[in-house]
């Protein structure tokens, strides 16, 4: 037996291993079973090359555990090692300015992990001691066991032991005791090892028997060592994909569609990534893609390797040429990292668009589900946003989909008003903005359904990105002014009418965090006699403060909609000649007291022609204000009549509800209250 210690001199080294890696110390179990596989795959390399003249057999690695003996023992039949092969693999753990490099690094765990090949010294994270029974491939090798217990000395001794290949024992220290126990071992290797290109056995299979589980003679073999994403796509059905996606995904909903990752140059890449379902309202979770590195697991974090629009799919990603350190959990920035994310995304707009030219029928029926990954993307990363133009779809309120080319080809005659802009109109809810819709269609004009949660945000970025275009809620003004186009019509009222009927309206407006603002237009006799509508504006920045917190001030803003008075309808005439029968008398009488303030201020403003402010007199500007105040309070008078004619007809408050009721702001008492009074009216 021989004694020593192992080529650093800084005693840091095992307590820095324990502490970094102390918050994923389960990651020795893959540190260790991946060596393992390494090992055999070596052995199958030397074989295939000439090297190796022996009989290969039925490569595997094996997971045992010993509860009396507390310990965890991980075996091969790969390559072995000798003790010349111990000393310079396992006592050098770095070849060159080891200690230079320890001193340097002793506080930065993360700086250490993957400049050493540590992966070995994981197994400290959970063991008091740990021994290495290895036998080399070489012929004429002899058995050798290494053991250490955590600390720079170790021993090296020669053993007996049949076969090729190599054993680490594990001597579980007493805190970390829960990995003895089977259910916990077998969650850990379903995790790490679950596709490992070796058969990977972990005790036997199990049947049921005499009301209990016992073992079988059958080793459980628990991966699959040629999963689909190693396989050529050209070898794969449909079913093939599906399947994979149940192993990976065992209460998933069906995909939509799968794209399948297949490159060795200018770096290797395979994997398989699929589109899942995904539901508006849905909380997107972004942990789904599994990285892998040579069929080891790595990561589900895949933030950096896969775009951001692309982290909400499924799937797997595999590429040794991802640098990663011994943990295999922490990316290293670099530029290749970022050239294999920037492939991906490329790949993936490629193939959407092979998908979309092969069966478009087929692509139109999974949009719904599809368009958030594609909007995503499309507001995320511009190349994406390019590539993305030839199938980004639009839909339209007959359930009729277009391309962006293609859409704009269809509208442009129609829809380009007086300052040629391209003008787009939308419905967020078909149902609730029907009647917009409809008077819409009447004029000829096409309606698109965006309804998406992206939907506000995207319409804001086509806009920039195509400035001609504008997008418009359909709902968001009157028709004629939704496309504007040279022809202007004027309104049937005259100021004075439309100034009495303001108070008329707003006596049954809601009041509250609401506001309302009365106007009037010409919108034909056929037209509503009300209608409601809110800036395309104000509503696109509550509906973006509603996403973004940044954006606060506009969330705060009351709700402001203006209620439009269809000048030329009959029932507002009806209204018009119902207050001149009822209160016609009142404001004349309110309306002749206005005519000598107005004569009075006319008088004043005549004596203030041609001169500055400073040269009016103070007793000159006294009597104006006077005069304004009288009329203010005249005028006042005037508007708490109108209101209070207006509070007495009951058709006023009728046409107002039911513009509520169109855009579904009719609710609760005020509901009920006009539901009973369309009745009486019918009596």
């Amino acid at each position: 037996m021989s004694t020593g210690k192992i080529g650093v001199t800084s005693n840091d080294l095992f307590p820095i291993i324990k502490k970094f890696l102390y918050s994923d110390h389960d990651i020795f179990l893959r540190e260790i079973v991946s060596n393992a596989v390494d090992a055999t795959q070596k052995l199958k390399t030397l074989a295939s090359s000439g090297e190796f003249k022996g009989e290969v057999g039925e490569l595997r690695v094996s997971v045992s555990i010993d509860k009396e003996a507390k310990t965890i023992t991980i075996s091969d039949n790969g390559i072995g090692m000798t003790q010349e092969e111990i000393e310079k693999y396992i006592n050098q753990i770095a070849f060159s300015g080891a200690e230079e490099f320890m001193d340097k690094y002793k506080d930065q765990a993360n700086a250490i992990i993957g400049h050493f090949g540590l992966g070995f010294y994981s197994s400290f994270m959970v063991s008091d001691k740990v021994d290495i029974v290895t036998l080399s491939h070489k012929e004429g090798a002899e058995a050798v066991k290494w053991s250490c217990e955590g600390n720079p000395e170790y021993t090296l001794e020669k053993v007996e032991k049949a076969d090729r290949g190599t054993d680490i024992v594990m001597h579980i220290s007493e805190e970390e005791e829960a990995f003895l126990e089977e259910s916990r071992i077998q969650e850990l290797l379903n995790k790490y090892c679950k596709f490992l290109p070796v058969e990977i056995a972990f005790g036997k299979k199990k049947e049921w028997k005499d009301g209990k589980n016992v073992d079988t003679d059958e080793d459980n073999i628990i991966n699959d060592t040629n999963p689909a994403w190693t396989k050529k796509p050209a070898d794969l059905k449909e079913e093939d994909y599906s399947d994979f996606y149940r192993q990976l995904y065992p209460m998933g909903e069906d995909p939509l569609f799968h794209i399948h990752l297949n490159v060795d140059y200018p770096f290797n890449l395979t994997g398989i990534l699929y589109f899942p379902k995904i539901k508006n309202s849905v909380e997107i979770q972004k942990n789904k893609i599994q990285l892998y590195c040579n069929q080891v697991f790595v990561t589900d974090s895949v933030e950096g390797i896969v775009p951001e629009f692309l982290t909400m799919l499924h799937g797997v990603i595999d590429s040794p040429d991802i640098p990663l350190n011994v943990s295999r959990s922490y990316l290293q920035s670099d530029g290749n990292v970022k050239k294999i994310a920037s492939h991906i995304s490329k790949k993936v707009a490629d193939s959407l668009n092979d998908i979309f030219k092969n069966d478009r029928a087929d692509f139109e029926k999974k949009w719904d589900d599809l368009r958030i990954f594609i909007q995503y993307g499309m507001l995320t990363e511009d190349k994406f946003f390019d590539r993305s133009k030839k199938f980004m779809l639009f839909k339209n309120t007959e359930g009729k989909y277009f391309t962006m080319e293609e859409y704009e080809a269809i509208i442009k005659e129609n829809q380009t008003d007086k300052d040629s802009n391209i003008i787009t109109l939308y419905a967020t809810d078909v149902d609730a903005q029907y009647t917009y819709i409809e008077a819409a269609k009447a004029k000829g004009y096409d309606v698109l359904v965006m309804d998406s949660q992206l939907d506000n945000h995207l319409i804001n970025h086509l806009e920039q990105k195509t400035p001609t275009t504008k997008y418009v809620r359909v709902d968001s003004d009157i028709i004629e002014k939704l496309i504007q186009k040279d022809e202007v019509k004027v309104s049937k009222l005259t100021e004075e009418q439309r100034n009495d009927l303001i108070p008329v309206f707003n006596s049954h407006l809601p009041s509250g965090k609401v506001n309302y603002i009365v106007a009037f237009e010409s919108l034909g006799e056929e037209a509503q006699p009300l209608l409601i509508t809110q800036s395309e504006f104000m509503r696109r920045m509550k509906d973006m403060a509603a996403m973004n917190a940044g954006m606060g001030f506009y969330g705060e803003m009351p709700d402001s909609f203006n209620l439009v008075v269809n000048s030329d309808h009959a029932l507002i005439e009806n209204i018009l000649n119902d207050k001149d029968a009822k209160m016609g008398e009142k404001l004349a009488e309110v309306s002749a007291k206005l005519t000598p303030l107005f004569e009075e201020r006319e008088q004043l403003d005549a004596l203030k022609k041609d001169k500055k402010e400073d040269e009016v007199p103070q007793e000159e500007k006294d009597k104006m204000a006077e005069v304004q105040k009288q009329i203010s309070a005249v005028n006042a008078e005037k508007e708490e009549l109108l209101k209070g004619y207006g509070k007495d007809n009951q058709l006023v408050k009728q046409l107002i509800d039911l513009a509520l009721l169109a855009n579904n702001m009719l609710k609760g008492a005020e509901l009920a209250k006009f539901v009973k009074r369309s009745v009486d009216m019918i009596k």
